[in-house]
């Protein structure tokens, strides 16, 4: 497999980021790095290793719904800085 180089200043520009020489050297160097321990990673044997998603084993943990007392309207609004008609007055954020 030939040599890959990521061009920093490409890659830069499609980010919209501008970056100096010397980010780009820094950036070019970690890049190296990185791509150096990925062709490690592709010399290991992994012919007999069934692909997974997690590393460990993902159960989906559920517990029974139970209904309970909420500590009421008065209780919530007790420190709503503004309120109106038993509900929290906000400042819109959507024009319509």
């Amino acid at each position: 497999m030939a040599e890959e180089k990521i061009d920093v200043n490409y890659v830069a520009h499609l980010a919209r980021l501008e970056l100096s020489a010397d980010e780009v050297a820094l950036f070019s160097r970690q890049l190296d790095d990185i791509l150096g321990y990925v062709r490690q990673l592709e010399q290991l044997d992994v012919e007999n290793i069934e692909p997974m998603a997690h590393a460990t084993p993902v159960y989906d943990v559920m517990r029974e719904d139970h209904a309970r007392l909420s500590s009421g309207t008065e209780s919530a609004l007790a420190n709503a800085p503004e309120r109106n008609s038993d509900q929290f007055r906000v400042t819109r954020v959507v024009d319509s």
